[in-house]
């Protein structure tokens, strides 16, 4: 089974994120911030993080960058409020995130957009 962690300080998002890929068969796991999501990091094997940009303790890229030194290399993808330039979108794509989903999204964007990510159909 696929395993997620989706960090967002915002509850009503991580609640309905949780909802719609759980219905999708996805084992989903939520943090309210950058910590609680590296504390989880050290009990699960997540196959991809979806993060926020925006959050209280480290925004979404500082978490990134402490993942990357971590040995676990999960997939990561922004899904945040927070729009950003295409050329931003280049970089962040070039530099490792495997998507940037900008809210709110569409819940069939989303499922379809996961499950190329994660590379299940």
């Amino acid at each position: 089974m696929v395993k997620i962690i989706h960090v967002d300080n915002e509850l009503d998002s991580v609640n309905l994120v949780k909802t719609i890929l759980e219905k999708e068969g996805f084992d989903v796991f939520t943090a309210r911030n950058g910590k609680e999501c590296l504390d989880k990091m050290k009990e699960e094997d997540a196959d991809l993080l979806l993060l926020e940009v925006m959050m209280s303790d480290m925004s979404g890229w500082d978490l990134y960058q402490k993942i990357r030194e971590m040995n676990k290399k999960p997939k990561v993808a922004f899904l945040s409020v927070i729009d950003v330039s295409k050329e931003r979108r280049e970089i962040l794509l070039n530099s490792g995130i495997s998507d940037y989903i900008t809210k709110p999204v569409d819940n069939d964007d989303l499922i379809k957009r996961v499950k190329k990510i994660v590379g299940s159909k």
